[in-house]
C-alpha cells in the first residue's frame, strides 16, 4: 500500500482506514492540531503562552506545533516550564532532554523543584503515606505550574494531553464520580472571573498517542524514551490505560467517540444540570479552590 499521493507509506490510521506517506502525515497532524486552536479558540492576540514541559514526546511536539506557529507572529511569546519532584535519576533524565528540546527550538526555559519550592521532594513527602503518590504529584505539579506561570506573566498554559489522556480522563471521572472535574474536561479550561487561575489549553487533545509517537519521530524530535515514571506503577490511570488500548485495538475509534460523547454532554451539564459553586481562594495560600481550603494546603498540612 501506498500514501494518496503515490509515496510509501509511513503511518496507517487504523479508524480511518488511510495509508500517509511521512510527510503526509506530519502535514496531517499539524493540520488537526491547528484546526482544533482555531476552533477552540485556544491562543490569541498578544498571547503569552506557557508550556509544561516534562521531556517526553507528547509536551514536545506540543512545544514545537505552538513554537512554529507563534515565532511568526511579533505579539505573541512563548516559554517553557518543567518541574522537577525529585524522583531521582529518571525526572534527571526528562529535564535534561527538556533542556536540549527547548536549546533546539530556543524557547526560554524555567525549571522550578518541590525541594525548593515545597521543602520536601516528592518521595520525602509521601513517605509512609498511604494516600497513592500520583494524588501528590498531579496536585502539586498543578498547582505550582499554575502559581509560576501566572508569575512569569503567562496568558495561557498549555499541555501535551493527547487523545488517550483526555479519553482515560473522561472514563477516569466517570468511574470516581468526579463531577466537577469531568466538567473542567475540554479542549480549553478557563474562567475569566477566577483572576489567579490561568487558562488552560490542549492543542494534541485530538491526537492518538501513537500518532504522537510517530510524528516525533518523522521530524526527529528528540524527547525520552526509556522507563516512566517509578511512582505510577500503582495508578489507577493505567488500569484504565490498558483497558482503553484493548478497546482501541478491536474498536479503531472507539477514543474519539468516547471523547466527542463527553463533548456533547459537558455543555448540557453545565447549562441545565448542574449549579456553579461560588469562587473561592484557598484560605490559607490565597490560590483558586472549589472549597474553603485547597486540596495542595489539604495533603501539605501535616507535612
Amino acid at each position: 500500500m501506498v500514501c494518496k499521493c503515490g509515496k510509501k507509506t509511513y503511518f496507517r490510521r487504523e479508524y480511518e482506514g488511510t495509508e500517509l506517506c511521512e510527510k503526509c502525515f506530519v502535514r496531517s497532524i499539524e493540520k488537526k492540531v491547528k484546526k482544533n486552536i482555531r476552533i477552540n479558540n485556544l491562543i490569541s492576540k498578544n498571547d503569552k503562552i506557557c508550556v509544561a514541559i516534562s521531556g517526553g514526546k507528547d509536551s514536545t511536539a506540543c512545544l514545537y506545533i505552538l513554537n512554529e506557529i507563534i515565532k511568526k507572529r511579533k505579539d505573541m511569546k512563548i516559554f517553557a516550564i518543567a518541574i522537577d519532584e525529585g524522583t531521582g535519576d529518571y525526572r534527571k533524565k526528562t529535564i535534561e532532554k527538556a533542556r536540549e528540546v527547548c536549546e533546539i527550538m530556543k524557547v526560554p526555559l524555567k525549571i522550578y523543584s518541590f525541594e525548593e519550592e515545597f521543602g520536601k521532594s516528592l518521595p520525602e513527602i509521601i513517605k509512609d503515606e498511604k494516600i497513592n503518590a500520583c494524588t501528590y504529584c498531579g496536585v502539586l505539579r498543578r498547582y505550582l505550574l499554575n502559581k509560576k506561570a501566572r508569575e512569569n506573566k503567562a496568558t495561557k498554559l498549555a499541555f501535551g494531553f493527547n487523545l488517550n489522556d483526555e479519553a482515560e480522563s473522561v472514563l477516569l471521572n466517570f468511574v470516581f464520580g468526579n463531577l466537577d472535574k469531568f466538567l473542567r474536561l475540554g479542549a480549553k479550561v478557563e474562567n475569566k472571573k477566577i483572576k489567579k487561575f490561568i487558562p488552560r489549553i490542549k492543542p494534541l487533545r485530538e491526537i492518538p498517542e501513537e500518532e504522537v509517537f510517530a510524528y516525533c519521530d518523522a521530524l526527529g524530535l528528540p524527547y525520552y524514551k526509556e522507563k516512566k515514571c517509578p511512582f505510577g506503577k500503582k495508578s489507577v490511570r493505567k488500569t484504565i490505560r490498558k483497558y482503553l488500548y484493548d478497546l482501541e485495538e478491536k474498536y479503531p475509534g472507539t477514543l474519539f467517540q468516547i471523547v466527542k460523547f463527553a463533548d456533547l454532554l459537558i455543555p448540557s451539564l453545565k447549562k441545565g444540570f448542574y449549579k456553579k459553586g461560588k469562587i473561592k481562594y484557598c484560605k490559607i495560600c490565597g490560590e483558586p479552590s472549589s472549597r474553603d481550603i485547597c486540596k495542595f494546603c489539604e495533603l501539605l498540612k501535616n507535612k
